[in-house]
């Protein structure tokens, strides 16, 4: 990692860890990324309930910019291998957040060609069930995954990075 093995068994790590998440915490930067009718509500949160007060300017274009996906709408199996491209770009750490029913959990769609949810394709943080799911809804979990982000710890990044090194 970096400075931080240095200083793990010092007094500075709490200091450290406090500063760290209070500027991930005001900086999560969302990747543009709708798939079906849910993106319209994705796009009014950000409109109407101005999401810059909470830390985010704008969506970013490019998975390598961004920190958070927020996947809206009905995840199809022919899209789900553009979903895992993405979400492999993103760079560490990253979260996810799954917006409306048929991100959760295929929605009404039980069909051949739909992912029963986005979980089976990329690890979720917060689920947003509704159909149309509410823009307030999406602001609440984004204030969760602010908390969370606030009491991450050094031994929770590092588990992160050994179970990817297993994985990969």
């Amino acid at each position: 990692m970096g400075i931080e093995t240095y200083l793990e068994k010092t007094p500075f790590m709490p200091a450290l860890d406090y500063v760290v998440n209070w500027g991930r915490k005001y900086s999560v930067w969302p990747v543009t990324f709708g798939l079906a009718c849910c993106a319209l509500e994705m796009f009014v949160t950000h409109i109407t309930l101005d999401i810059a007060r909470f830390g985010s300017e704008a969506f970013r274009p490019t998975p390598r910019q961004a920190d958070m996906m927020i996947v809206a709408g009905t995840v199809t199996k022919k899209m789900a291998p553009m979903i895992k491209r993405i979400y492999e770009q993103m760079p560490e750490p990253k979260w996810v957040i799954a917006f409306g029913a048929c991100a959760c959990s295929g929605g009404i769609f039980r069909t051949y060609s739909v992912v029963q949810g986005v979980d089976q394709i990329v690890p979720v943080d917060f689920y947003v069930p509704g159909c149309p799911p509410k823009p307030e809804a999406l602001l609440a979990a984004w204030l969760k995954l602010q908390k969370k982000i606030e009491n991450e710890t050094l031994a929770d990044r590092k588990s992160i990075h050994s179970s990817l090194e297993i994985e990969g």
